[in-house]
């Protein structure tokens, strides 16, 4: 992603796709790729929302790695499962989600 206007273009794709994860419900880095119309750039996704800054808006935390897990560690894994289980999702202490129970699945609500 080598220009500045493509990598607007999928930012802005990107977050249109995670302002609509419903409250109690999660996508997987690579679901947002592949509804944003990136698939195969599930790396990309995570990597912009390590970017975001501070006091963001964006429900960055309903978004989880393939195996239903939580991928970040320390004070950021504990700040990302708080958000979760205050939304209803339980999460084991390893950070493990039931993509079976809570993935979202647009258009099957």
């Amino acid at each position: 992603m080598a220009h500045s206007d493509d990598k607007q273009q999928f930012l802005a794709q990107v977050f249109t796709v995670i302002h609509q994860i419903p409250p109690g419900k999660v996508s997987t880095y690579g679901d947002v790729a592949k509804m944003a119309g990136y698939p195969g750039y599930a790396r990309h996704v995570g990597k912009a929302l390590g970017q975001l800054p501070k006091g963001s808006t964006l429900p960055w935390f309903r978004v989880i790695n393939s195996k239903g897990e939580i991928s970040l560690s320390g004070p950021d894994f504990e700040r990302q499962r708080a958000e979760l289980v205050a939304e209803g999702i339980p999460i084991s202490s390893s950070g493990k989600i039931s993509l079976r129970n809570y993935r979202w699945q647009p258009g099957s609500m």
